[in-house]
């Protein structure tokens, strides 16, 4: 990757955890679930880009690793944001519909920004296409979270917070598994060419 690529992962890197770090506060003062998801999705993201820029100048296989790693991250990430509806549908919650799509409506024009500043990457080697996924999820999460803070706003129940988080939870494990699938054939092909 040329310097202009580490640059985007850096930028992209530096939006990312910004974004986590401001989703978590909005989600823990919203009572959100569909906050949360959304965070933890961006704190994943962030560790991404810092695995694909680790990656750089390696070996195939170490990137290919590098994307496992990701998914395997992900992974953890999707159940734990599934545990967490559980406990808020068990224990109750109030959602603030405002700072649910107020803190969404950031998170989609910074990750807006980032896809299109990883557009030239998304048919790179198996760790770029990664990133190019994590944060092609994170947009349709943004737009989920926007829905469901409307949702409550009209209906008055956290239903739609909690059902948001649950399937953001479940595209993060589907995204997950499908990076970890990747990976898995990169190694195979890396293994062959040998």
């Amino acid at each position: 990757m040329d310097a202009g690529g580490r640059r985007v992962l850096r930028i992209a890197l530096a939006l990312n955890a910004a974004m986590a770090v401001i989703g978590g506060l909005a989600a823990w003062i919203a009572q959100s679930a569909g906050l949360l998801a959304d965070a933890l999705d961006m704190l994943s993201d962030a560790g991404a880009y810092s695995i694909g820029l680790l990656a750089v100048g390696r070996t195939v296989r170490f990137k290919a690793n590098a994307a496992l790693l990701t998914g395997g991250v992900l992974l953890v990430l999707g159940a734990g944001v599934l545990f967490e509806v559980g406990r808020r549908a068990i224990h109750g919650a109030e959602p603030l519909s405002g700072w649910m799509i107020g803190t969404a409506l950031l998170s989609l024009a910074v990750n807006v920004a980032v896809l299109r500043l990883l557009m030239p990457l998304r048919s790179g080697e198996v760790h770029l296409r990664a990133v190019w996924l994590c944060t092609r999820a994170d947009v349709i999460a943004n737009l989920g979270v926007i829905l469901a803070g409307a949702l409550v706003f009209w209906m008055g129940t956290p239903y739609p917070d909690l059902a948001i988080g649950t399937l953001i939870g479940l595209y993060v494990i589907r995204e997950s598994f499908g990076i970890m699938g990747a990976a898995r054939d990169a190694i195979r092909e890396a293994r062959v060419g040998k």
